[in-house]
């Protein structure tokens, strides 16, 4: 019997804990009837950051539901709230009847039936009496794209939260447990989860504070005292069972001179692997080169595409909307990242270390025309910016070679309208999109070598002034919402 099997058992102490609270939220939910506080604009701001992190029809479970208007609000396709009080649940059932409502101890989650691809603390664990204890059982509740959900109070505005509720402005509260970001990221890690990012929202939980709460508090020294500290986290260890299989997604404009060796250097991946090719409106024969070294080639499954529109964005999404593997890869047909590193980017997809594997240049010495100079630095500055605006560490953001689950990607382009059709390379819609569902984006650093055929099609002053928009775009899209 594991620790998550093992049968709940709480002492006198946590017993009477759970008691006081339960009568305690019964108070509450009563006394809300008529009256609201000041808590409306915090609520309302709460609705609005979920939103942004939870497309809509997504299974969600709510731990500490209340009323279940934030549960509500979300869209879900199945929602589930669960709560101890039944005074709660009652105006939950009444006010949202097609989500469920269930009434059942945090510390006892064995009645509920996943999985879910949401799960939620909503200002809940610094009420719990065994805050490791409710994550650890999550895990029978969670898939590995599974995400959970924390925002709770930061211990700075203890003093005013008190003050407020004296004078009845803010919903009475039992004493608290205060868990700073890292007590929180500490217990994920011991209960089998991984922290993907953390960070402060809301500064003014009161009204009139739009400018305050999607831009100031994103500033430093003024993130510190935040109200609100935000977690995201995913399961740890959930490696699916079988090998997947494998789409390797290969833009080639003018690059004949490279497709044979794609062939003879690609490394077998998966269950079974196809390399899809598309080509750009070349100036050379690559076309027909790519032609003659399928037929040469009849035991690589592989197809071919003549690019409809311009650009390697347009490019690469014909790749995606070919693709069948569950695993999908972009290689550039340049060769200036070696395709034999094609199967570490494998490798860390399907053993979890990640659900976007990103390639980074800027590791290891680059061969000597590999990079100009002032590439090079551009390269640094936007990697700091995206970082930054990301919420996780992005260290190269051109290089072409990116790999992730086909269904991730399939997602991203469903809410490609979120963006719209702004990135003409294809890495930046990727990534953004990326960043938008959650997933661990992890770096892959790899060697960075010379081209030895053809020349590249990157314009360092017209696409960097490109990339500084896109960094402005990025911001108002992702990081000051």
């Amino acid at each position: 019997m594991t620790m998550n099997d093992a049968p709940i058992f709480l002492d006198t102490a946590a017993q009477a804990y759970q008691q006081t609270r339960i009568t305690h939220w019964n108070t509450v939910a009563r006394k809300r009837d008529t009256w609201k506080g000041w808590g409306g604009a915090y609520h309302r701001r709460l609705e609005e950051i979920y939103r942004f992190l939870v497309i809509p029809g997504q299974r969600i479970l709510e731990i500490g539901c209340g009323r279940g208007d934030l549960l509500a609000s979300l869209r879900p396709s199945r929602g589930v709230g669960l709560d101890f009080s039944p005074a709660m649940l009652e105006r939950a059932r009444a006010k949202h009847p097609g989500l469920e409502f269930v009434e059942a101890d945090a510390h006892d989650l064995s009645s509920i039936e996943g999985p879910f691809d949401f799960i939620i603390f909503s200002d809940t664990v610094n009420d719990l009496w065994d805050v490791q204890r409710v994550l650890e059982q999550l895990h029978h509740l969670c898939i590995p794209s599974t995400r959970v959900i924390f925002n709770f109070y930061s211990r700075l505005w203890q003093i005013p939260l008190i003050i407020a509720q004296k004078l009845n402005l803010a919903t009475p509260l039992l004493p608290q447990n205060w868990l700073t970001p890292n007590d929180v990221n500490g217990m994920l890690n011991l209960a089998g989860f991984e922290t993907i990012r953390s960070w402060q929202e809301i500064l003014w939980p009161f009204p009139f504070g739009n400018f305050i709460n999607k831009f100031i508090v994103r500033l430093w020294p003024f993130n510190a005292f935040a109200l609100a500290n935000f977690i995201i986290a995913r399961p740890q260890n959930m490696r699916r069972l079988e090998e997947p299989t494998v789409s390797v997604i290969i833009p080639a404009r003018n690059e004949a001179g490279n497709i044979k060796g794609i062939f003879e250097r690609t490394p077998k991946m998966g269950r079974e692997m196809e390399l899809i090719f598309v080509e750009g409106h070349s100036h050379d024969d690559t076309y027909a080169t790519i032609e003659h070294e399928i037929a040469a080639h009849p035991r690589t499954t592989s197809r071919l595409f003549r690019q409809r529109g311009i650009g390697k964005a347009d490019a690469v999404r014909l790749g995606f909307s070919e693709a069948k593997g569950d695993v999908v890869m972009i290689l550039d047909a340049d060769l200036t990242v070696s395709p034999e590193d094609l199967s570490r980017f494998y490798r860390a997809l399907r053993d979890g270390k990640g659900e976007f594997i990103n390639g980074v240049r800027l590791v290891y010495p680059m061969e000597k025309d590999a990079m100009q100079g002032l590439n090079f630095l551009g390269n640094k500055f936007f990697s700091l910016a995206f970082s930054w605006i990301l919420g996780q560490p992005i260290k190269d953001t051109l290089c072409g070679t990116k790999s992730l689950w086909r269904k991730d990607y399939e997602l991203i382009a469903a809410n490609r309208s979120y963006f719209g059709e702004f990135d003409p390379f294809g890495d930046y819609d990727l990534i953004f999109g990326a960043a938008k569902l959650n997933c661990k984006i992890v770096d892959l650093p790899i060697r960075y070598r010379e081209r030895t055929y053809g020349t590249t099609n990157i314009s360092r002053w017209k696409h960097g002034m490109l990339l500084l928009r896109m960094v402005i775009f990025a911001a108002r899209r992702i990081k000051f919402i």
